[in-house]
């Protein structure tokens, strides 16, 4: 039986017997159901290999962010090293280095 038949069937029930408490979580749980695939369907993740596809996607992602962060890293080593030199460089002039080498 389809989704679409069975909650038709719920819905039915419901207004025969004046929709009890199972009847509605019943009708709400299907419809939900319904609805996740309708949504999957028109995103084409509905067929077997969608899970696949996202682990696939999850996997690029964080491989993404962790290329991210390794970039940064090693942008803020680069930076820091950089104002090292120039601090070191400045201390040399200021303590007369220029003059030894001349």
């Amino acid at each position: 039986m389809k989704r679409e038949e069975l909650l038709a069937r719920l819905m039915a029930q419901a207004a025969s017997e004046g929709g009890e408490l199972v009847t509605l979580r019943a009708i709400v749980e299907e419809t939900s159901e319904l609805t996740a695939d309708r949504v999957l369907a028109r995103l084409g993740m509905s067929d077997a290999r969608a899970q696949k596809d996202l682990g696939e996607l999850r996997e690029l992602l964080r491989a993404w962010r962790d290329a991210k962060a390794s970039a940064w890293k090693a942008f803020v080593g680069w930076a820091v090293r950089a104002v090292l030199a120039l601090l070191l460089i400045g201390i040399a002039v200021r303590l007369g280095a220029g003059d030894l080498l001349q």
